[in-house]
């Protein structure tokens, strides 16, 4: 196993509850829909900020439209007596993608190599070309510089 293999399955383990949940939140913001479940008004919010009642309308507002600093929504979160659960949650394993990956560059240096091969008249059976394909996908899943394009 490579080095890289133990921390990355590790992590994926760490990632598959989150892939189960529904990302999309309220669709005027946590800090409102929590705010307003709470029975808290914005003047009540502001001052547990410490701001003043336009900025939490303007925080609010912020959220809503993605455009909140993750600073601030953490000093909301916690003026509403809530935790910050912040993740990005790849799409799929991260050892899928490593693999998808690695396949993609494996069979563009193959596809090159196939061509100067075929011009030199070298070229092998369809099974040798699956079969160095896969060979070349298992050793750049274990090589860094992957994601170099």
């Amino acid at each position: 196993m490579h080095s890289l293999d133990t921390p990355r399955r590790a992590l994926d383990d760490r990632l598959a509850a989150w892939r189960e949940l529904e990302p999309a939140g309220p669709a005027r913001g946590w800090i409102r829909a929590i705010r307003e479940s709470l029975g808290m008004t914005r003047d009540e919010l502001a001052q547990r900020l410490g701001v003043t009642r336009q900025r939490v309308f303007a925080i609010e507002a912020a959220e809503a439209d993605g455009a909140l600093k993750l600073d601030t929504l953490r000093r909301a979160a916690e003026a509403l007596d809530c935790t910050l659960v912040y993740a990005l949650v790849p799409k799929e394993s991260l050892q899928s993608a490593v693999e998808r990956r690695a396949r993609e560059v494996a069979e563009r240096h193959v596809e090159r190599a196939g061509h100067t091969m075929l011009l030199e008249g070298q070229l092998g059976a369809a099974g040798d070309r699956e079969r160095l394909v896969e060979e070349l996908t298992e050793q750049l899943a274990r090589s860094r510089g992957l994601w170099r394009d």
